[in-house]
């Protein structure tokens, strides 16, 4: 019978039952079903023992492309393209077709406009622990069907590295974090730009200064120990910006607060952000993830509520990964009088921190002016210490500590699998995570090591492929990359010497694989694109997916997801959808109504039942 590999890839096997379900329970039969009728060169006849491939008249160009590929690629690609047995039923399927619609843009109030963190509904929220700065999106009868418009006098972005630096005022056109925090030299207002000269809070005399301290008091930093990092309170995202330069690879996490778009700051700015805040449920990130959290005086009240903050930090860190805390109450003896608060009042909140931690089994690791650093356990010599009546208590068994889309916050102790290797210096330095199989990839349901260096593999071959079809890619005309529905990151691994970033996502309903992807070194988080994802608007240059909507389609409704890549992506930007041909004319039709211009173009392998579309946004004021 045929099926799939682990990322939707037509596959031939025998006597296979029903796919298991993914860690979040959902089935993909659906997807097995749709996928069957996909990428079929040629009939497939049994002989005895021996399997028969004949190809039909019109696969005879396929043939002769294949024969012109080196030959590691004609192996990836035979892996890749295995022929499945095909009923007379499925060739008779025809491509879904749709009325043609076309959608008008939006008022200009709605130029900045989130749909899931949005200001005008907050009130609908409680005020509990701020939870009304959380995702709460609108239901279907409340979802726009326009198109979100640029700012006036919106210009294409400054072109990496030179953004990092400075940015167009108009593109994101506001004064109030400039005002407010120009002594602090976040950023300042120079004719038509933002410049952003590297302060901070805790950093005036520049994030630069502030980084090389922490790497004194962190040497894993500057030998490829520490790769994956978070910003909590990230501001503009300076901190962010300076580890690209050393090799550290960090998301900037920040609510759409007063401070006024510090999230839509650093991604003008090329640097990764997401819209977020630790509240009442979980950060959309697997266990055991990043290599180290930073809070620069981000205000948040660590040790109120039980550490129920702490403990989700707990969580997201890996075993020997570095939690690095700089204001209040640290080096309290020295600046508690600019703090509004006492000496008693700050050691006090100092020695319940340090007892906080020492509860979850961090250990302070360094401490220097106005930077300390704790680590988190390596192994689980401390946890096996913890008695029944130990606060925090040990998470029981009753949830899933990857389990992060929509899920309560918990006070208890997340304690980490011993069934396979999390720690920080039990995988190899970066880069060579990169291509490391990590074990972490046995719980995915069907992963093993060979399909990780297969994946691997075939998306080399696939990006070369891409660059064909859409030289910009790998320029520094595209910066921010989103790979929409990834398994195991390989999109991004093959793009690692192109001077861009990618936010991998992976399905919040689908096979749990988003703990390999931090595993290698890269970054990403959990989404259901039934729902939009948590950004500004004009905020990537490029959008990839591979059969999303095959395997999305029986949950979420096609034009509300075009609509939101048309929001999320820059004008002029590019999409590049890779999918079954039975939805790519009902694609191009929402996509001419979107005003984007899109070209149909074939597979690495030259098959009917799978296209390349590549698409570009217009600018609207052309």
């Amino acid at each position: 019978m045929h099926g799939l590999t682990g990322d939707g890839d037509v596959a031939f096997c025998t006597q296979r039952g029903p796919r298991n379900q993914g860690q979040r329970g959902r089935s993909l039969g659906r997807r097995d079903l749709v996928a069957s009728s996909h990428a079929i060169i040629g009939t497939l006849v049994l002989v005895g023992a021996r399997r028969v491939l004949r190809l039909k008249p019109d696969s005879f160009s396929s043939a002769l492309s294949f024969l012109n590929q080196n030959e590691e690629e004609r192996q990836i690609i035979k892996k890749d393209a295995r022929p499945a047995v095909q009923s007379s039923k499925e060739t008779a399927v025809a491509s879904l077709q749709i009325k043609a619609v076309e959608f008008p843009e939006c008022g200009t109030d709605y130029q900045d406009y989130t749909p899931c963190t949005d200001p005008k509904r907050w009130r609908k929220y409680g005020n509990y622990r701020l939870s009304f700065m959380e995702r709460h999106c609108p239901p279907m009868n409340e979802r726009k069907e326009c198109l979100v418009p640029p700012p006036d006098g919106y210009k294409p972005p400054i072109r990496w590295p030179k953004s990092k630096d400075q940015c167009w005022y108009r593109n994101v056109p506001y004064d109030w974090i400039n005002n407010q925090k120009a002594n602090q030299h976040w950023l300042r207002k120079e004719g038509d730009r933002f410049f952003f000269p590297g302060g901070g809070t805790m950093f005036p005399n520049g994030v630069s200064v502030y980084v090389d301290l922490m790497q004194n008091l962190i040497p894993g930093m500057k030998d490829g120990t520490v790769r994956t990092a978070i910003d909590t309170g990230c501001g503009v995202a300076s901190w962010g910006g300076d580890l690209l330069d050393r090799g550290i690879l960090t998301v900037s996490l920040a609510p759409r607060d007063n401070h006024e778009a510090q999230v839509q700051f650093a991604l003008e700015r090329g640097i990764p952000a997401i819209l977020g805040i630790i509240s009442t449920q979980r950060l959309p990130f697997p266990s055991n993830s990043f290599d180290m959290a930073h809070c620069s005086r981000c205000l948040i009240p660590w040790t109120e509520f039980d550490g129920i903050y702490l403990l989700e930090i707990h969580r997201i860190l890996r075993p020997g990964g570095f939690w690095v805390l700089s204001g209040p109450p640290i080096n309290y003896e020295n600046r508690w009088h600019g703090w509004n608060t006492t000496v008693e009042e700050q050691k006090a909140d100092f020695d319940k921190l340090k007892k906080l931690l020492t509860s979850m089994c961090f250990k302070l690791y360094n401490k220097k002016d106005d930077i300390a650093v704790w680590q988190k356990s390596a192994d689980n010599n401390c946890y096996d210490q913890l008695t029944p009546s130990s606060y925090p208590a040990k998470c029981d068994d009753s949830m899933d500590p990857d389990s992060a889309w929509y899920t309560p916050l918990r006070t208890c102790l997340t304690i980490p699998s011993q069934t396979y290797k999390l720690g920080l210096t039990s995988a190899p330095k970066w880069p060579d995570r990169l291509h490391a199989p990590p074990e972490r990839t046995s719980v995915v349901p069907g992963g093993n090591s060979g399909g990780f260096k297969h994946d691997d593999s075939k998306w080399k071959v696939r990006i070369k492929h891409y660059k064909t079809l859409l030289p910009a890619l790998g320029s520094d005309k595209i910066r921010n990359v989103m790979d929409m529905n990834t398994l195991y990151g390989g999109f991004a691994a093959a793009l690692i010497s192109s001077p861009l970033w990618v936010m991998n996502v992976v399905s919040s309903y689908g096979p749990n694989s988003l703990g390999v992807v931090y595993d290698r070194g890269l970054i990403g988080m959990y989404h259901d694109w039934c729902e939009p994802f948590s950004t500004y608007p004009r905020t990537y240059d490029l959008l990839h997916l591979d059969g999303l909507f095959t395997a999305e389609s029986h949950r979420c409704e096609m034009k509300y997801v075009l609509l939101e890549m048309d929001r999320i992506l820059r004008p002029d930007g590019y999409a590049i959808i890779r999918e079954s041909s039975y939805f790519l004319d009902a694609i191009d039709t929402i996509a001419i109504g979107m005003r984007w211009n899109c070209n149909k173009y074939s597979t690495e392998y030259n098959i009917d039942k799978e296209k390349v579309l590549i698409c570009q946004k217009k600018h609207s004021q052309q």
